[in-house]
């Protein structure tokens, strides 16, 4: 990074233990808005020039309100924990309207059908975000020792939101997972047996208060990639995780495929995991505390496909 100052923030969050793509995130903002402002210092700058880029963000570029937050997010944090200067609670700029855009949710005969087709390399990680509801992210940097064979779940660690939670495993997928392991195992091996291996990336400062832990077969991962990597921020040898992109691709190729019309990604998968939870009877509060939802009304939105319509209301057209 050739600014020193932007430096200085990512240093900053990573003592903070913020995760990586959210670092990575608000400096890529925060970098915006300086360009945006002259390349004036920030600490020149406050709610006035803040505004105004918000507004831009939604006037000139047309970003969606997500996007409009977290670049909200990411100064609200720097005028906050490194300018010491908050922001006003009050801004005055052009807000993104919120879309209430429903999910896209496959049925279970079209879930097997995507499954069915998916690349076998793949189809395990896809098996996880339908059976348990992760997020393409939590399902790609499972670590071994996430896999819990003797209480059926899975444990997620500093998720989105830097949230844990434990969540269900299908039992159906023990042979495949074990499968899976063996082959963990047998790159974690081969990967003991290289003199320039430095074992696995663990974050925060795990590898400081358990110095071993990197050559532990419990920390790698459970979707090892196929080559070894150099960690850039420390310039040693690993072996990272397989791809997110991949898994995308994989189930983009399988979807077009089956000719689906409807918009299915990974995340698909989640939302129909959700549904069919709800539509099984399952009490909203497990269904939120499955997929770490911090408020009930955001689970609340896969109600729009259960048997008795939206929010379980039946609609008075049956009784005719």
């Amino acid at each position: 990074m050739s600014s020193p100052f932007l430096q200085m923030i990512e240093d900053k969050m990573r003592l903070k233990r913020y995760a990586k793509r959210t670092i990575q995130t608000y400096v890529y903002w925060i970098k915006g808005y300086i360009i945006f402002i002259g390349k004036k210092h920030p600490a020149t700058c406050h709610n006035t020039e803040v505004e105004k880029y918000l507004s831009y963000l939604t006037n000139s570029l047309n970003l969606a309100p997500r996007t409009q937050g977290i670049a909200l997010n990411a100064l609200v944090f720097l005028y906050l924990h490194i300018l010491n200067n908050p922001l006003s609670l009050e801004l005055n700029f052009n807000k993104s309207k919120l879309s209430n855009k429903l999910p896209v949710v496959l049925t279970p005969t079209e879930v097997k059908l995507l499954l069915a087709e998916i690349n076998a390399n793949y189809i395990l990680p896809c098996q996880l975000m339908y059976g348990s509801g992760l997020r393409l992210m939590e399902a790609t940097r499972l670590r071994i020792q996430d896999i819990d064979f003797k209480y059926f779940c899975i444990n997620i660690w500093q998720s989105k939101g830097n949230k844990s939670r434990r969540v269900t495993l299908a039992k159906e997928l023990i042979p495949a997972l074990k499968q899976q392991i063996a082959h963990a195992t047998s790159y974690f091996e081969a990967d003991k047996r290289n003199k320039h291996y430095q074992g696995v990336y663990l974050p925060f400062a795990l590898a400081k208060k358990y110095p071993s832990a990197p050559f532990e077969l419990g920390w790698h991962y459970l979707f090892p990639a196929k080559r070894l990597s150099i960690d850039p921020e420390v310039q040693a040898l690993r072996r990272h995780h397989i791809n997110e992109t991949s898994v995308r691709k994989a189930v983009k190729t399988a979807s077009n495929t089956l000719s689906f019309n409807k918009h299915v990604t990974c995340h698909t998968f989640r939302h129909s995991f959700a549904t069919h939870l709800l539509q099984r009877g399952a009490d909203i509060r497990t269904v939120q505390e499955q997929l770490g939802h911090t408020d009930v009304r955001t689970t609340q939105i896969y109600t729009h496909v259960i048997e008795q319509g939206a929010n379980g209301v039946r609609s008075p057209l049956s009784d005719l």
